[in-house]
């Protein structure tokens, strides 16, 4: 049975860690198309509309893949976590339906329109539908955040017979972790599309395209991102907080506090003993882990001790930890200061382009750091106090497991290497597309074929 969960957990993860990439470009990437058509129909400037054309065929790559890896994954909970639905389904199972009903008919609805009516229907309707498009994909994320947050903090139901049953719809759905952890989530993703279309637009223009939508896009982008990070590093602090009150021994895990302590330091690096119960070669800052989690020098914090048995495999906590309040720490500061040398020079030097290259999928990699800290954190549970992981385990032979992870395996790298790949072809061919200078007057209509060329 060890083996067999084992498996399925390693492939329930890789499953969520590929899905979750596309998700996390296509939920702010979706606002952004928005904000292009918008600034298009203001200033009747085509680059708006090639940075449009553009940005929604990545849109469009991106939204395909999140949609088959999400149906692929939710295949798992009949084939290796089938305790997880006799046990929660009452909770699960509804939740899951509310995010088909309300966010994937609407945004399979009006994303053919988005794609392609862009020539057939009014610009007002291409435009709303752009717009209804992105609240459905904001809408999909917040019905699978709410799911995700109760299964770390459960309220609103009660057990019979082993079995979870709803008593409040209200409290299941706004549950403590709830409104932290979405608000996270979704600054993580505008960060993400921030940083994927600045890194983009800065490889269009080393590869020589000097035209003026990369330009225009790599500002937006930057600008946005300047605003949004020090929003997540602020969200990132209270979603710290609520689950220093609500899960301690996650807290415990991330700061790497083995005995409980008042005054506890804040380790900028340390290896964790799990043997031993304790760190080695610790680089730490005193007292600041409590000033930031009880906001007193002398606040005390539970230790790792304190809920031996009960407590989350801590090496992969601590590093992922670090990991994503690292590159988050490096987007604030690349964003803010490439925001203040485009407003001084309005360029950006060759050597801050290839840095902007190499953070292209930064959000990524922030982004999965940030949900293995969420998800390794609630072990040995996979909801908290109420069902265990070894509860909720398939009993299929541990062989079956091995085949379909090595297939999900060999598909998901394929597919990935294959999508960025894609997206740096598109970047390539776009250098070679001649822009038009097309003055107001000759636009006989947004969309004619002469735009739509450039």
């Amino acid at each position: 049975m060890a083996d067999v969960m084992l498996l399925s957990r390693i492939q329930f993860a890789a499953n969520i860690s590929f899905h979750i990439l596309f998700p996390t470009i296509t939920i702010a990437l979706c606002w952004l198309l928005f904000y292009f058509k918008v600034r298009f129909h203001i200033s009747d400037h085509p680059v708006w509309m090639r940075i449009y054309r553009f940005w929604v065929k990545v849109f469009a790559l991106t939204f395909a893949l999140g949609v088959v890896s999400g149906i692929t994954m939710s295949f798992q909970f009949g084939t290796n976590w089938p305790g997880f639905m006799e046990k929660v389904g009452n909770i699960a199972g509804p939740l899951l339906a509310y995010e088909v009903l309300t966010a994937f008919f609407l945004e399979a609805t009006f994303l053919g329109i988005m794609l392609f009516g862009i020539n057939r229907v009014p610009p007002w309707v291409h435009t709303l539908a752009t717009l209804i498009v992105a609240i459905g994909t904001s809408l999909s994320a917040f019905w699978i955040l709410s799911l995700n947050s109760w299964m770390h903090t459960p309220t609103g139901f009660e057990m019979r017979d082993g079995v979870a049953h709803a008593l409040d719809w209200w409290a299941i759905v706004f549950n403590p972790s709830f409104p932290f952890r979405f608000g996270h989530m979704m600054l993580a993703s505008g960060l993400t599309a921030c940083f994927l279309i600045v890194g983009i637009s800065a490889y269009r223009i080393l590869r020589g395209d000097n035209k003026k939508a990369p330009n225009i896009a790599l500002k937006t982008g930057l600008f946005v991102a300047a605003i949004l990070a020090p929003l997540q590093i602020l969200m990132g602090d209270l979603h710290g907080l609520n689950t220093f009150e609500h899960q301690p021994q996650k807290v415990a895990a991330m700061e790497g506090i083995w005995e409980t302590t008042q005054g506890a330091p804040l380790l900028l690096f340390a290896i964790p003993d799990e043997n031993n119960r304790t760190n080695d070669y610790e680089l730490a800052i005193p007292k600041l882990a409590s000033v930031i989690l009880t906001h007193e020098p002398e606040g005390k914090i539970k230790g790792l001790n304190e809920f031996e048995g009960e407590h989350p495999p801590v090496r992969p906590v601590f590093f992922a930890f670090r990991i994503m309040v690292g590159l988050g720490m490096l987007m604030l500061l690349s964003a803010w200061l490439a925001s203040f040398v485009l407003w001084r020079k309005k360029t950006l030097p060759k050597f801050a382009l290839k840095f902007f290259v190499a953070m292209t999928f930064s959000g990524w990699i922030a982004t999965l750091a940030g949900w293995y800290v969420t998800e390794i954190g609630r072990q040995p549970y996979l909801v908290s106090g109420v069902l265990t992981v070894a509860d909720a385990v398939t009993d299929i032979p541990s062989g079956n497991v091995v085949m379909s992870l090595v297939m999900y395996l060999s598909v998901y790298v394929f597919l990935l290497i294959a999508y960025i790949k894609t997206l740096f072809y598109m970047a390539r061919k776009s250098v070679q597309i001649e822009e038009y200078e097309l003055a107001k007057s000759s636009l006989a209509h947004p969309f004619n074929k002469q735009e739509a060329s450039a």
